[in-house]
C-alpha cells in the first residue's frame, strides 16, 4: 500500500510569535508531524510567517536608523530570511523527533519563490500590516518613498503591503522530486517569496502571499491525496463565536461556497482556509481537505475530530 501524500499547512500556533517561543513551539509541532509520518503519511510542509517576517522587517528598518550606511532590506529579502530561519527550526526539531523514534528520514527546506501578477488588484489596495509603529513624521517619509501606510488609532502608523494571488511556484519541480523520493519537504514558507518575472529575470515584489492561498496551490500542483490545514480551532464552526456555534464535521465544495456567500467565514481567519480548500479540490476532485488544530490532528486523521471537505 502506497503512502498517503499530503500537504500540511502550519499556522501561527505551530510556530509561536518570537524567536524563543518558536524554539519551544516547533518541538511540540514536530511531535504532531512525526505522528503523521508514523501513520504512513508522506509530508510536504508549508507554514505561516506573519510575526517572523514582521520582526525581521522591523529589525532591518531599525538597523538602518542606527547605522546610516546600511540599506533597509526589501520585503522580498525579509521573506527569504523568514523562510530560512523558520525552516531551519522546523527541520531540525522534526529530524530530532524522528530519530528519537528510530526513524531516519531526510528533512529539508527549499527556499521558494512564487510569481505574482504586477497588475494584481491587491497592489492597488495593500492590506497586510507589518513592521513597527511610526510617528506621523516617519509615516510621511515612508509615503514619500512610495510605500503605503495605515493609521491605527491610538497606536500610530504602520506600513501595509499587498497580498497578491500566487501564479506559479518557481521551485515546484525540486519540491516534487524530493516528495516523490519520500523525503519530508518544507516549502513555500510564509506564502513563498513573491517575485515578478521580467524578461526571464525574477524580481522581488513588495508584497506577501497568503499562506493559505499557497497551501491550496502547492497541494494542487503536487496532486497530493489530502490537504491538512492546521489552525487554532479543532474544526470549522458555523456561527463561530456565537451562542449557537456548532461544529461542521463534513461539507462539500458547493456547501462551502454557499456558506461563503452567507458571510459565514471571517476574512483573514477561516475564509482563506475554505478558499484554499476549494482551489485544491476543484483542481484535484478526488482529494480531500482536513481542517483542524495541531493538538487534535492525531484524532482528526482517525475521523474523531476536525472538518473534512470534499468535492462532492
Amino acid at each position: 500500500m502506497s503512502k498517503k501524500k499530503v500537504v500540511v499547512s502550519l499556522g501561527h500556533e505551530a510556530l509561536g510569535y518570537t524567536t524563543m517561543e518558536q524554539w519551544d513551539a516547533v518541538k511540540v509541532t514536530a511531535k504532531a508531524l512525526a505522528d503523521l509520518i508514523e501513520a504512513d503519511y508522506q509530508l510536504t510542509i508549508t507554514h505561516s510567517n506573519g510575526p517572523q517576517v514582521s520582526m525581521i522587517h522591523k529589525a532591518m528598518t531599525e538597523l538602518r536608523r542606527v547605522y546610516i550606511d546600511y540599506t533597509p532590506a526589501p520585503m522580498c529579502v525579509c521573506s527569504a530570511m523568514s523562510q530560512g530561519y523558520v525552516g531551519y527550526d522546523i527541520q531540525n526539531a522534526l529530524r530530532a523527533e524522528l530519530l528519537s523514534r528510530g526513524i531516519s528520514k531526510a528533512v529539508s527546506t527549499i527556499l521558494t519563490q512564487v510569481t505574482v501578477d504586477p497588475y494584481d488588484e491587491a497592489f492597488y489596495e495593500p492590506t497586510k500590516v507589518i513592521g513597527r509603529y511610526m510617528s506621523k513624521e516617519d509615516a510621511e517619509i515612508e509615503i514619500k518613498k512610495g510605500n503605503y501606510v495605515v493609521e491605527e488609532p491610538g497606536k500610530g502608523f504602520r506600513r501595509a503591503v499587498a497580498a497578491p494571488k500566487p501564479i506559479d511556484i518557481v521551485e515546484i519541480d525540486a519540491i516534487r522530486t524530493l516528495a516523490d523520493a519520500d523525503q519530508v519537504v518544507i516549502a513555500c514558507g510564509g506564502g513563498g517569496i513573491p517575485v515578478i518575472e521580467q524578461n526571464h529575470v525574477l524580481k522581488g515584489a513588495s508584497a506577501v502571499i497568503e499562506k493559505d492561498s499557497i497551501a491550496g496551490k502547492l497541494a494542487s500542483d503536487l496532486k497530493v491525496d489530502e490537504l491538512i490545514i492546521l489552525t487554532g480551532v479543532p474544526c470549522v464552526y458555523q456561527n463561530f463565536g456565537k451562542e449557537n456555534q456548532s461544529p461542521i464535521e463534513r461539507m462539500n465544495v458547493s456547501e462551502a461556497k454557499a456558506l461563503i456567500e452567507k458571510g459565514e467565514f471571517e476574512e483573514g481567519t477561516m475564509l482563506p482556509k475554505i478558499e484554499a480548500a476549494i482551489t485544491y479540490l476543484e483542481s484535484n476532485p478526488d482529494g480531500s481537505v482536513l481542517i483542524t488544530s495541531l493538538d487534535a490532528v492525531s484524532d482528526a486523521i482517525k475521523g474523531k475530530n476536525g472538518t473534512v471537505i470534499t468535492m462532492n
